[in-house]
């Protein structure tokens, strides 16, 4: 059994233990939620070292508000982008059907800014802050593989059979997450019918005319593109979702993508998203299928006696509403909340963190899922959404139930 420290924090309670399996985002920051609850931390990550692949991802100010919280912003300002608007645009005419400004608009509604950023950059802010904390002892190339819960302590073994004994476990491995799997005996995620293909590109090397500095979406019949800019508008992240067979060896995640398919997926399509395509050296492109789980239907889905599910491992999400790794980190801060009440036992502070999350989690996997529906939408289906984003804009393009969220507004971006 690993040595546990029988240090008291500076309230006089006995520091708890908390084991934290995955070294993703959502692990570093449940690990930095966890540090900042005055909690000793073990994370337990898999891979030789920390690193991440190249996508970007895009943070409300929901989300901005918690990096800023833990004292983030500087950080965050050096390496997001910070985009105009919000468009939307037909994949087929390339006609532009809506527009949202961004910017300083999102910091006086919401209290915070909407920012893109690389997944690497995020990655490394989370993994900065974490090592700020004393208490916190990173665990590289070791995988909690299972768990046991006796006796008020939760057990823990690893791939190369060490015990490690804790307060409390926090899994926060994955979409593919054997913790959840032992947790709650239910099957591995669904294929999601939904294929994405990603790019990330210089814009410096790219036609001026295909440079952008806002985020936009371009929506087709069982399509849609996406185009943002990430490290400060030096690179632009394209993504293009289509629906087709997913590959055999689900775990793999990770594919070379074929060119000469995605050209025929955009057939059809206007010349300028064509355009913005072929921009991307053939080799550039990178392929994952979309698997997500049916929406959260109670707290026991997220926390049961001393172990929790946090990020992806508890609701995988479609990335129709850009709130997958937003979803993740908001879990952490509620987990800080949580841990941090001290006069509970570990269970009573992990159900609490369960009741405080699951529905607001499920509302999002529900919404993403139905903007899926819509984004790719045909017929009159079609014609009907184009409408509606003409007459009303940005009026159903914002939403205030997400970016308000239920944390206080910190200091703007």
């Amino acid at each position: 059994m690993i040595w546990r420290s029988e240090e008291r924090g500076h309230n006089g309670h006995m520091k708890k233990q908390v084991l934290i399996a995955g070294g993703g985002i959502g692990g570093l920051a449940a690990g930095i939620g966890a540090a900042r609850a005055g909690c000793d931390v073990r994370l337990f990550e898999r891979a030789e070292k920390f690193g991440e692949v190249g996508a970007g991802i895009q943070l409300g100010p929901n989300v901005v508000r918690r990096l800023q919280a833990w004292g983030l912003q500087k950080d965050l300002q050096s390496v997001v982008a910070l985009p105009g608007a919000l468009q939307v645009r037909s994949a087929v005419t390339g006609q532009a059907l809506a527009r949202m400004p961004l910017g300083q608009r999102m910091v006086e509604r919401y209290g915070a800014a909407y920012v893109t950023i690389h997944r690497a950059d995020l990655h490394q802010l989370l993994l900065g802050g974490l090592r700020d904390y004393a208490e916190v002892h990173l665990n590289l190339a070791q995988t909690i593989a299972q768990y046991r819960e006796a006796d008020g302590v939760v057990t823990v073994r690893t791939d190369a059979n060490k015990l490690i004994e804790g307060d409390a476990l926090i899994c926060a491995d994955g979409v593919h997450s054997r913790l959840r799997m032992q947790m709650l005996g239910d099957q591995p995620p669904r294929a999601t019918g939904h294929l994405a293909y990603r790019a990330m590109v210089r814009q410096a090397e790219m036609p001026q005319r295909l440079r952008t500095s806002d985020v936009t979406a371009w929506l087709g019949p069982r399509l849609h593109v996406i185009q943002y800019p990430v490290r400060r508008g030096e690179l632009q992240n394209l993504v293009v979702i289509a629906q087709g067979p997913a590959p055999q060896d689900m775990e793999r995640w990770d594919h070379a993508a074929n060119a000469q398919d995605l050209e025929g997926v955009l057939a059809g399509t206007c010349s300028a998203l064509q355009d913005l395509v072929r921009s991307v050296p053939r080799t550039g492109w990178r392929l994952w299928p979309l698997a997500d789980r049916p929406p959260l239907r109670s707290p026991d889905e997220m926390a049961q006696g001393l172990v929790a599910l946090l990020g992806d491992a508890s609701h995988p999400m479609r990335p129709y509403l850009a709130q997958g790794a937003g979803m993740a980190i908001e879990d952490a801060a509620e987990l800080q909340r949580a841990l941090s009440m001290h006069d509970l036992d570990v269970a009573l502070r992990l159900r609490r963190y369960a009741l405080n999350r699951w529905q607001r989690n499920a509302r999002v996997q529900a919404r993403s899922q139905r903007n899926g529906r819509i984004f790719h939408a045909t017929g009159p289906v079609r014609w009907g959404r184009d409408t509606s984003l003409k007459l009303l804009g940005a009026r159903i393009m914002d939403l205030p139930w997400l970016y308000r969220g239920d944390g206080s507004s910190a200091s703007s971006l």
